[in-house]
């Protein structure tokens, strides 16, 4: 007699078959009466493939207790070994690994973009231009550092009047050398997100913004626009945020017409994973002219709470819902419900971990966050576990942290484990692939712990990723050197 399975709150397929102990290409054979294997209902009745354990009560999620702050929490099992990734199907090729690229973090952070790991990155948002609110002209934000600082190669007495140098040179050599990078002009972020609601009101503001965003691509030698827009707070907002889309997809599509031989010009957004947030969204309309969406799958907890809590969770906690305000997963299964095809969908992870100080751990009350490698609570990856801490895992949530039960300190962050977990969840969704903000906080990829490596490894390395071209020739650009192809380099 076949075994049988009913689904519980906060159940997937992929956390079924996970904890069944079968494969989930098995587990979506088995059941033919679900024609969405990403929308199963609580309560539904499913078949477990012969092989597959007796269903049984999951295991408390392995979260601590309510103790005093500075108890250590319980340590929690080893983490289970990873079931082997199965070879991608050719349909599922092709993913994305996105990685935000600062204009700043050449300064304090002195990462440069000969830093960046250009054979493990298929796409960069170039972060961040800033917009107008009276006319909706984009605009960048430290011309020092985007066209204007000199690298060790550059010229001072190159010919031409007026030629690029900075981060936008440096880009459009690693575009030279690694075909399949492409480079896209983020326009936002959180702090010059108020100024676009101005001009994304009317037809002119609209107009303006999508003609001085491309007329920058066009200078920059970049392959598209990224928009982050944090956040539409109402309907009319909402509904001028599809229009100001649209009006930037047409004026993509029209400058490649004229200049690039209709080769296609990205469109991608940041989206949010606040259900308060993406409920405004016109995610079918939205996404008539995007490429794809980089989900902010991080920030879920912070500063701004009450308790500790996991910044970066797949899943909600039912036995600690204080600790996941949020869930990934809840988000995404928003976005495919609102219409996005699930290969559109980017899934972003965090390099870098949030701190909660004098606190028993997840869920728990705390104190203050403390120092942070350049932010108050914020500490680059590459910097944890520090001195003193351990690293724990709740394979039920997705989701880890560091403890320090000496001075009761929590920071939550992926690591290397966490992020093959999320690996093959994002393979399971069939999601389009990984985000990260932002890349100064990884390790270089040479060390087993940078979470980017072991990202790819688990998509199945390098081969795996998205090879289509990026743009060359950039006929219109008022900059001499980058229009002929940099000859001096």
């Amino acid at each position: 007699m076949a075994t049988t399975y009913t689904i519980q709150p906060g159940d997937t397929m992929w956390a079924i078959a996970n904890a069944h102990n079968v494969a989930l290409d098995a587990l979506i054979a088995a059941n033919p009466q679900i024609p969405d294997p990403g929308m199963i209902q609580v309560g539904q009745e499913i078949n477990l493939p012969s092989g597959g354990a007796a269903p049984a009560p999951a295991p408390p999620a392995p979260e601590q207790p309510e103790q005093p702050p500075g108890t250590a929490p319980p340590t929690t099992a080893p983490l289970e070994p990873s079931r082997p990734v199965p070879e991608p199907a050719p349909g599922s090729r092709g993913l994305k690994t996105v990685g935000y690229f600062t204009n700043w973090g050449i300064y304090g952070r002195k990462y440069q973009p000969l830093d960046i790991p250009a054979d493990h990155i298929t796409h960069i948002l170039y972060s961040f231009a800033n917009v107008r609110p009276e006319s909706g002209e984009v605009y960048l934000s430290d011309t020092y550092a985007d066209l204007e600082k000199h690298y060790p190669g550059d010229s001072w007495d190159e010919p031409g009047n007026e030629n690029a140098y900075g981060c936008v040179k440096q880009l459009f050599l690693l575009k030279q050398r690694y075909r399949h990078l492409k480079v896209l002009l983020s326009i936002g972020g959180w702090t010059y997100s108020s100024n676009f609601a101005a001009p994304a009101a009317t037809p002119s503001g609209r107009q303006t913004f999508a003609n001085t965003a491309v007329q920058l691509l066009a200078d920059l030698g970049f392959d598209g626009i990224d928009i982050d827009w944090e956040y539409p707070q109402d309907d009319e907002q909402a509904q001028n945020y599809v229009l100001l889309l649209d009006e930037m997809r047409r004026a993509l599509d029209a400058h490649s017409a004229q200049h690039l031989g209709g080769k296609r010009l990205l469109l991608t957004i940041a989206a949010p994973c606040g259900a308060n947030h993406y409920s405004k969204l016109h995610m079918a309309d939205m996404d008539r002219s995007l490429d794809f969406w980089n989900l902010m799958c991080y920030d879920f907890a912070g500063s701004w709470d009450s308790t500790a809590g996991h910044q970066a969770n797949v899943y909600a906690s039912p036995q600690y819902p204080a600790a996941t305000p949020f869930s990934a997963d809840a988000a995404i299964s928003a976005y495919i419900a609102g219409g996005v095809e699930p290969k559109k969908l980017i899934f972003g992870l965090p390099l870098y971990g949030r701190a909660f100080e004098n606190t028993a751990g997840p869920g728990a009350p705390f104190q203050g966050v403390g120092e942070g490698s350049f932010e108050n609570g914020i500490w680059d990856y590459k910097v944890l576990p520090q001195a003193g801490a351990q690293e724990y895992h709740d394979h039920h949530i997705l989701a880890s942290w560091s403890y320090e039960p000496q001075v009761g300190k929590m920071v939550s962050y992926d690591t290397p484990d966490m992020a093959r977990r999320k690996v093959e969840y994002i393979l399971a969704r069939g999601l389009g692939g990984g985000m990260w903000w932002e890349l100064s906080g990884d390790h270089p990829v040479e060390n087993p712990r940078s979470l980017v490596r072991t990202t790819v490894e688990g998509f199945g390395g390098t081969g795996h990723l998205d090879h289509t071209e990026n743009v060359l020739e950039f006929p219109t650009s008022k900059y001499e050197n980058l229009k002929n192809g940099f000859p001096n380099k």
